[in-house]
């Protein structure tokens, strides 16, 4: 079981604890789905030392907290649970999606145009697109961020 899995029983089982998460992974995804899963704080391991104490702190306030290094969701509700955050891949439209999953197959512009019959330019924009809704600066770290959180080649023919 995972921290998110556990994360999640617990808040089921005991929804007065309130749980902080100290993890390696700092991608919008994780974030997102620890939150989601019932975590009012989210820190990086590598910055915890006196942030478990004011994330303890915040989180008993009622509130949430992110720690140094970790982005709060767009959607973060900071004062009740009732309405969650949204994830970063929900975000993506069907044809992005497309797209996202050509790049990780390694296609050019060129070959994912053809397969989608769009032109080249629309591919290059829905790649920026995909960039900048999963917060990401290259298309390496595209590929990476799409591997990480399972999606997988299209099975388009």
């Amino acid at each position: 079981m995972n921290g998110i899995e556990a994360t999640r029983i617990i808040c089921e089982r005991l929804p007065a604890v309130k749980i902080i998460i100290l993890s390696m992974h700092h991608t919008n995804e994780h974030i997102f789905r620890a939150i989601q899963a019932g975590a009012r704080a989210y820190l990086l391991k590598e910055s915890a030392g006196a942030s478990v104490a004011k994330a303890i702190q915040t989180v008993m306030k009622g509130e949430y907290y992110f720690g140094a290094g970790v982005e709060a969701p767009p959607k973060a509700v900071r004062s009740s649970r009732r309405t969650p955050p949204s994830s970063p891949l929900e975000s993506l439209s069907q044809r992005e999606r497309e797209v996202l999953q050509f790049v990780v197959e390694g296609k050019t512009s060129v070959e994912i145009a053809e397969r989608l019959f769009l032109s080249p330019k629309s591919v290059e924009t829905y790649r920026s697109r995909l960039m900048l809704k999963l917060c990401v600066g290259n298309i390496p770290s595209l590929v990476k961020f799409a591997l990480l959180h399972g999606i997988t080649p299209a099975e388009i023919d």
